[in-house]
Parts: C-alpha cells; structure tokens; sequence
C-alpha cells in the first residue's frame, strides 16, 4: 500500500493488528495502535476491541482493564465482543470472581452474555461442581447453549473420567430440544469406552449410525469404516506395511 501511494485508514490499521494478534505478536498490535493515535484518526469500538487483546496478551488483563475504561471515557461504548474478550482474559488468568462479576454488568452496556461468554468460564474451571453450577446459571439467565458448549463440557468431563456430569449435559441436551451431532456422540461415546462400557458405547454407536452420522473408527466396538474395513484390520495392515519398510513403531 506505502509503495503504491494507498492511503491506509483506520480499517486498514484494524485489519492488520487482528493478524499481528492472532499470529502471536500482540506487542507489534499494541505498538500499531500507537501509530495510529498518533495519526489523529477517529477510535471506534472495533480497534480497541483488537487492543484489549492484544495488550491484555502482551501486558497483562490489567492493562486490558485501563484500556477499557478509557475507551468508555471517551465515549466509545463497548459491545458483546469487548466484554466477551476480558471475560476470557479474566478467566484464562483464574480471575473468575472478576470476570463473573464483568458478566454481570454487561446488561448495564446494552450487552447480553452470549454462549461464548460462559465457555471462557467453561475452558478453565477445573471442578465438575463449578462448572454444571455455572452451565444452570447458564441456562436460567437465558443463554442458549450451542452445540459447541455441550461438546465442550462432555469432552471436559470425559478427559477427567467423571461420567455423572457428563450424562448430566447429555439429559439437558436433550430436555432443550438439541440434538446431538456426530462431535457430541463421538465424546459421549469416548467417555464410555474410557471407563470400559463398551456395550452402553456401542448402543449410541448404533444410535448415531441410526441417525446418519458417521462414528469415529474405535477398536474396542469393531467400528467399520467407510470400505467396510474393520478398526482392527486397519490398524493390523498399517503395523504390516510401517514392519515391510523398516520404519521404527514410536
């Protein structure tokens, strides 16, 4: 653009601190910015969101915090994304009576919680307890859950082994009308087969077919794959074939 003569403008600046941010060099965002305040343009909601990002990864959430409040000094007000991203700078700091308390102002701006909101709380609560009170107080202020939000919890709760709190996000699934994808039952079904349930897996194996999604290939419940191969005589051709040529098993 510099070397055609194109003049950058404040969309420009925006577009470019997003990729520096998302690329890992949210110090080059926040150094940006600066050019652009000393350019004189006018500041909207939009770079400063990118901003209260950037700088909360390079800084800290507090700078973030400092940033946001001199936006609304000057009159900027923020939207869902601002307080969505300094939930999740909170959060990811275990900050979570801060950002809890962040939540709940929201409405104050105009700015309902969305389900983005609460996963920031979801990713980085480490208690079942905590996380299925927050996912109700989810559901009772109004928020939807999305079909990300279930497989986020079901996955969760299966790493961690417990299957209460699973089949817990599994019946209130079900109680809102959703209905599970082909990502919802794979986690579902991993979490049965991880505590060695192997007939309860292969039921919802079953059901999942039944409904035209595709399971994942698993050992355990001889999942066919698409060619009507086996899990079992796939992985018994591969070890063949990596033997034939010498390669080392890792």
């Amino acid at each position: 653009m510099d070397r055609k003569g194109v003049q950058k403008d404040l969309h420009s600046y925006s577009i470019y601190m997003d990729i520096l941010c998302k690329g890992g060099k949210p110090w080059k965002a926040v150094k940006l910015f600066k050019e652009v305040k000393r350019k004189g343009f006018q500041l909207d909601v939009v770079v400063y969101n990118i901003l209260i990002r950037a700088i909360g990864l390079s800084e800290g959430v507090d700078f973030s915090i400092r940033v946001f409040r001199e936006m609304k000094e000057l009159g900027i007000n923020p939207t869902v994304v601002t307080y969505n991203t300094l939930i999740r700078l909170l959060c990811d700091c275990y900050r979570h009576k801060e950002a809890l308390a962040l939540l709940r102002t929201m409405a104050r701006d105009g700015c309902h919680p969305t389900a983005i909101s609460y996963h920031c709380f979801f990713a980085s609560m480490e208690k079942p307890k905590q996380i299925l009170a927050m996912f109700d107080d989810m559901i009772e202020s109004g928020v939807r859950p999305s079909m990300d939000t279930y497989v986020m919890l079901l996955n969760k709760f299966g790493r961690w082994g417990f299957l209460r709190p699973v089949f817990m996000v599994w019946n209130r699934m079900e109680q809102l009308g959703c209905s599970p994808d082909a990502a919802a039952y794979n986690a579902l079904i991993d979490a049965l087969v991880d505590k060695g349930l192997i007939d309860m897996a292969r039921k919802y194996d079953e059901e999942m077919l039944a409904k035209g999604l595709s399971p994942k290939p698993r050992k355990e419940l001889g999942t066919k794959l698409l060619g009507g191969e086996s899990a079992d005589l796939l992985d018994s051709s591969s070890q063949s074939t990596i033997q034939t040529h010498n390669v080392p098993l890792v």
